[in-house]
Order: structure tokens, then C-alpha cells, then sequence
């Protein structure tokens, strides 16, 4: 038996009685439901937080977007660290000398001192990490995407709204004031009905077959529970610590890496949940790694006093057409929403609308969507239970979805794949089921 199989069988074990001992807890989960209270401190300090307290947080992956994080969550008490990568750990107790470190996360959930969890491991752990943070009752932030595959997104949205924990993605442009002022022009309407939408994203990753050297695992490296609940293939520095995006079994190419990031903003304005159809056109899908370019189109449904909208998704070097009509200026990345009396251009930082002519003079309405105290501010003030999150998992979960879709319609041969969101299947295309679902090694599950 493996490591991470020993591991999650031991923690498995542990969830079962933490839930058991909730449902005997009926007053304090009268509490719960009426929101009073944020269900890990009943269960690890027995009291609820003062937003004056520092909170014990356990930061799970801490090199790259996790040595990020960790800075971000810095202002608490960094009680917990885990990370497969002793090296990793050497390092950060430099600075946290006196955190305790972990190479297994099942075992940072499981230490009463931890009362809320960070997430920054690669996509392909994200999900179990976080339902055992979940299931033990603690907080959780997460990077983007939330979870590699679209099941997951909806298991993970379901058990956060159940326990109505603090929760966050870190899809963290949200948290800035030009997506928020963006949000504003277009839900007041400056440009008019929107029905159509872009976002394209420069970034390649290039496909290649997956590597057939041996080479020796690293003697700071814990391989087997870096895997988690892929399955196993010997380890190769083609995979970790940074080229794992490029591989289907651990990331999601361009589109899963950006995203939650350019998409939220079109999902956000436009109040978009679960598309209704998605089309991606791409080249032959490669059975190891994700597409070098893809434009993607995200058919979604008429909402409450709102229209239909399609969004088209670009990546890889593709760009939506209004570049070569040259009706907009020459920006890299961004997100253009086309409406029935102008369009918007937007990136992480600006944006215009356009035609510029027909907007001279224009004055933006009153901002209505109160600047964030920051993106991980946010959460731990959540926690603690003052104020809330605006990236939380049940908004995150949809969105994730959403962009796991578009990855999913190339691998099913770039067909047109009509989406049903309630049995979480596509009609036209069952093969679809195969990459809609998660389907991990043995011994691992949610």
C-alpha cells in the first residue's frame, strides 16, 4: 500500500467520526445553519473568533503560488506547513521557525491547532485537499482552478454550501477595483444589452509525448504523495515542480491555468452560472497533453431580465476578430464585451470603451461595489466571521466548471457538446462522461 493510500485511509477514518460527532451536536448545528458562528471553532477552540484574534492557519504546497499565499495569509498565525518537498519546508522555516511541517496534508487537517486551511498544491489535489479540509470542518482557501475536473467543481460547490464555511479561489484579479468598475459600467448599462463576449489569453503550452527515461526520484521529494490521486507514472522532472500544467493528468493547459482569471470577469458582469452548450475547435487532441492553442465558444441561456449571451474563448495565439476589423487597440491579454450600443475592453489593470469617439464625456455611475480589503483579507475576515468572500465556492465551483467544459469538448474531438447541468452529462455526447468525472487511483476518493 502507498503512502498516500495509508494516508487517506487513516483520514477517511477521522472524517467519518468528526461528521458522526456533528450530527450529535444538534445545538451547535442550530447555530451553523442560522450563521452565527464558523463551524471550526466550535470544534477546535469552542468559541467563535473576535476579528481582533489571529487565526491559526495551515498552508498546504508552499513554493510558487503557495509561497504567494502564504505571504498573503501572513498577517495570522502560520501555525501549520505542508509540502512534499523537504527543500520546501527548509526554507519557509526560516521564516516560520516555529510552524509545525508536514509532508502528508491529511496530517495538517488533522492538527487541532490548524482552524483554517490554504490550498496551493498542483490542480490534480486540489479537490481531495480541500473536501478534507471541508469535512473536517475548517475554512478553506484554494487556488484557481478549483478543481481539475468538472465533478469535482460540483462536489466541492455542494459540501461548501451545505457548511456554510469561509471559503475562497484564488482567482485573485476579483479582489481588484477594474474588474469591480468594469462590473459596474455593464450592469448599469453603459454599453447596452450584452449578448456577446471574448477572452483570449496568449500563453502556449506545447504539447510532447510523456517521457520514457528513468530518472531517480529526489531524495527531498516525496513522489507518491505529490501524485496523491493521479495515477501512477515514474517520476519525471518534465512534471514537477513546474511543467505540470502542461499534462492532462495534473493541469489543464492554458485554460484551466487562466481561466478563472480572464472568464470571472464575464461571468461576474454578465451573471453567468452553467453554459448550455460548448464547442471547442482546436488541433487533434493529444492523449498526454493539453492543446498548444484552442478558441472555445460557451453557449450560455437567457437569465432573470437578461438575454442569452456566447462567449468565445481564444488561446495559444488566436484572437476574437476585432483585431484584424482593427476596431481595437493592440493589447495582449484581455476580455471584450460586445453591446448593443458600444463595447468594453478590459485586462487585469484598464479599460475602455469603445468606440472612444462615442463615449467622450461619459460619466461612470457611482461605483456600487465596495473595494475589497484584499483577496486573502477577505477570507480570513470571513473566517473569523465579519464580512464575507466574493470568490467563494459557490460562485468559484460554477466557474471552474465552466472552464473545465471547454477542455473537455477538445478532448472529446472538438465537437460540439450540448451541456445538461442538472445530471452534470451531455446529451449529444457521452463519451463525454469519461473526462466529466473524476477517476482517481485506487485507494483515493473524495
Amino acid at each position: 500500500m502507498s503512502e498516500g493510500e495509508k494516508s487517506l485511509r487513516a483520514a477517511l477514518s477521522r472524517r467519518r467520526f468528526i461528521q458522526q460527532a456533528g450530527l450529535a451536536a444538534g445545538g451547535i448545528a442550530g447555530m451553523l445553519a442560522a450563521g452565527q458562528a464558523n463551524a471550526s471553532w466550535f470544534r477546535r477552540k469552542g468559541q467563535a473568533k473576535s476579528p481582533n484574534e489571529r487565526l491559526n492557519v495551515g498552508v498546504i504546497g508552499i513554493a510558487n503560488r503557495g509561497e504567494a499565499n502564504l505571504k498573503g495569509v501572513s498577517t495570522e498565525n502560520i501555525v501549520a506547513l505542508c509540502d512534499v518537498d523537504a527543500n520546501y519546508l527548509d526554507k519557509a522555516k526560516e521564516t516560520y521557525p516555529d510552524a509545525k511541517q508536514y509532508r502528508d496534508f491529511f496530517h495538517l487537517i488533522d492538527d487541532n491547532d490548524v482552524e483554517a486551511v490554504v490550498v496551493s498544491t498542483p490542480d490534480h489535489t486540489h479537490a481531495v485537499a480541500t473536501m478534507a479540509a471541508l469535512d473536517s470542518k475548517l475554512p478553506v482557501y484554494c487556488e484557481k482552478p478549483l478543481t481539475h475536473t468538472v465533478s469535482e467543481a460540483r462536489a466541492i460547490g455542494d459540501r461548501a454550501r451545505e457548511l456554510k464555511l469561509a471559503t475562497q479561489m484564488g482567482n485573485q484579479i476579483h479582489a481588484g477595483s477594474n474588474y469591480r468598475r468594469v462590473v459596474e459600467l455593464i450592469q448599469s448599462g453603459a454599453i447596452g444589452e450584452v449578448a456577446e463576449a471574448h477572452v483570449w489569453v496568449g500563453t502556449v503550452w506545447e504539447p510532447m509525448p510523456r517521457p520514457k527515461d528513468i530518472v531517480p526520484i529526489p531524495a527531498n521529494l516525496k513522489y507518491d504523495l505529490w501524485l496523491g490521486p493521479a495515477k501512477y507514472r515514474p517520476y519525471h522532472p518534465e512534471y514537477l515542480p513546474f511543467k505540470w500544467r502542461r499534462w492532462w493528468a495534473f493541469g489543464g493547459g492554458t485554460m484551466a491555468d487562466f481561466g478563472c482569471h480572464y472568464m470571472d470577469l464575464a461571468h461576474w458582469a454578465l451573471s453567468l452560472r452553467y453554459p448550455i452548450e460548448v464547442h471547442s475547435n482546436g488541433p487533434t487532441p493529444h492523449p498526454e497533453c493539453a492543446p498548444n492553442w484552442m478558441v472555445t465558444k460557451f453557449t450560455y441561456p437567457a437569465r432573470e431580465n437578461l438575454t442569452g449571451v456566447e462567449l468565445n474563448w481564444y488561446q495559444g495565439g488566436k484572437r476574437p476578430p476585432h483585431f484584424e476589423q482593427g476596431l481595437l487597440p493592440k493589447w495582449g491579454n484581455g476580455v471584450l464585451f460586445v453591446g448593443a450600443k458600444g463595447m468594453l475592453l478590459a485586462d487585469y489593470s484598464k479599460h475602455v470603451l469603445l468606440p472612444e469617439k462615442d463615449f467622450a464625456g461619459y460619466q461612470p455611475p457611482t461605483p456600487f461595489i465596495p473595494d475589497s480589503i484584499g483577496h486573502h483579507a477577505e477570507w480570513i475576515q470571513a473566517c473569523k466571521g465579519a464580512g464575507g468572500t466574493t470568490s467563494n465556492f459557490d460562485y468559484a465551483s460554477a466557474l471552474t466548471e465552466t472552464v473545465q467544459l471547454g477542455n473537455v469538448s477538445h478532448r472529446i474531438g472538438n465537437k460540439r457538446m450540448e451541456w445538461d447541468a442538472v445530471s452534470l452529462s451531455s446529451p449529444n455526447c457521452p463519451e463525454a462522461e469519461g473526462f466529466v468525472q473524476h477517476n482517481y487511483r485506487r485507494g483515493w476518493r473524495l
